[in-house]
């Protein structure tokens, strides 16, 4: 099924986006990345979207226009020369761009790489002496590049209807995925091998094959499924539990290691259905958990029931996050939460949306009350070197009547017959 962002999809996220642009004094808004090109306009195609304080917005396209001009719930227009790109913007939008006033214009300097930045600075706006941002251009426009990132994080935070309906779908794909795959979890397989076969679950139900992170150099497989000891190595990835991976060039995820009778399995694992995402945990065992391991994960689900009974608006995200380390104390393991050692992380939960680590964060720091219509994944784990990892990972929407359930697969450790 190829599905088309609604028009008013769009047009409801660019009206909210202009009214941040307002509220900052900020002219305009330069979107660069695709996540935020698709979010907008419903097209991924190569280009800029420029989005006016006032007035309609363009998408300028080097490549595929004819499929933009197809996708797009805006306007679309060739980019042609990049060297003119400026003069092409100034024309268009003279209230913002024009006239030799100063003007501001946002856009995502957290991903947006350098050199990049630096060719769009040149066609905008010379830089100053001293390299600051702001400049004066050969044709008297006087430009300043901003940091827009956070207007567009935060803009994302609540999802609509149409955006909820689509994890929810990717969240059914997970659950059938998982239940055709567990029939293959047997003693001997190795990780790779069980995880080939449940891509090939999730690919035959839709899932577009990448799992996409707007944290800079973090990348993510569909998921990550490890065994034993294997599992609890740690890892670059920004998460309570890495993997071995397959060597140094894929240090994450599945390695070639069999998987053994009475060892925790932590089968971490995502879809992406139409660019939305889910992300959920759960724990498989062949036979038997040792006593110590299954007293974590009981503790895991007590973390993540009672978080859930918590999310609701005006929750604050780091005081779950300060709650679930006082769980994990009090029930000794502390040292173990989320990471071990150097190693651990620092939050317990991550937005989730067209992007893996989306805004807020269960974690200290996020102290804006949340809202309703934000998702969020909460994924409660402990790491026992040399051992194994235990744990569980939900998706929920929080809501006025509380938190509402996304994930589909049963909250429940799963026992394989050995």
């Amino acid at each position: 099924m190829y599905t088309k962002l609604p028009a008013e999809e769009s047009e409801r996220r660019i009206g909210r986006l202009q009214e941040m642009l307002r509220q900052q004094a900020l002219d305009g808004f330069l979107v660069t990345q695709n996540v935020a090109l698709y979010y907008l306009t419903g097209s991924m195609q190569t280009g800029y979207l420029y989005v006016p304080a006032d007035g309609e917005a363009t998408y300028y396209v080097r490549r595929s226009l004819q499929r933009a001009a197809e996708e797009s719930a805006v306007a679309t227009a060739p980019l042609g020369s990049f060297h003119a790109f400026g003069a092409t913007l100034a024309q268009r939008y003279p209230a913002s761009l024009g006239g030799g006033r100063q003007a501001r214009i946002a856009t995502e300097l957290d991903v947006l790489p350098a050199q990049t930045y630096l060719r769009l600075q040149a066609v905008l706006g010379k830089a100053a002496d001293g390299g600051s941002l702001s400049g004066v251009s050969s044709n008297g426009r006087n430009v300043e590049l901003v940091d827009g990132s956070a207007l567009l994080r935060s803009l994302r935070i609540v999802k609509s209807a149409y955006e909820i309906a689509r994890i929810e779908a990717a969240a059914e794909v997970v659950a059938e995925s998982l239940e055709a795959a567990l029939v293959h979890l047997r003693p001997g397989v190795t990780e790779l091998a069980w995880m080939a076969a449940l891509e090939y679950e999730l690919r035959q139900r839709g899932h577009i094959g990448l799992m996409r992170m707007r944290g800079y150099n973090q990348e993510i497989m569909t998921g990550m499924v490890g065994a034993g000891a294997a599992a609890a190595e740690p890892s670059y990835f920004d998460g309570p539990a890495g993997g071995r991976g397959l060597g140094p060039a894929a240090p994450q995820s599945v390695s070639r290691r069999p998987i053994r009778a009475g060892e925790p399995v932590l089968i971490d694992i995502g879809c992406c259905i139409d660019g939305y995402v889910i992300d959920q945990t759960r724990t498989a065992v062949i036979g038997e958990l040792p006593d110590d391991l299954a007293q974590a994960y009981q503790t895991a689900e007590a973390i993540i029931r009672r978080t859930a009974e918590q999310l609701r608006p005006g929750t604050r995200p780091s005081a779950l996050y300060a709650e679930s380390l006082e769980l994990a104390q009090a029930a000794g393991l502390a040292e173990h939460f989320m990471g071990y050692g150097a190693d651990q992380v620092r939050f317990l939960g991550h937005g989730i949306g067209l992007e893996i680590d989306e805004w807020p964060v269960l974690a200290a720091g996020f102290d804006k009350p949340m809202e309703a219509g934000t998702i969020v994944a909460v994924e409660p784990k402990f790491t026992f070197p040399g051992r194994g990892v235990v744990g569980i990972e939900n998706c929920y929407l929080v809501s006025e009547e509380g938190a509402r359930p996304l994930t589909r697969s049963p909250e429940r450790l799963i026992r394989i017959a050995p």
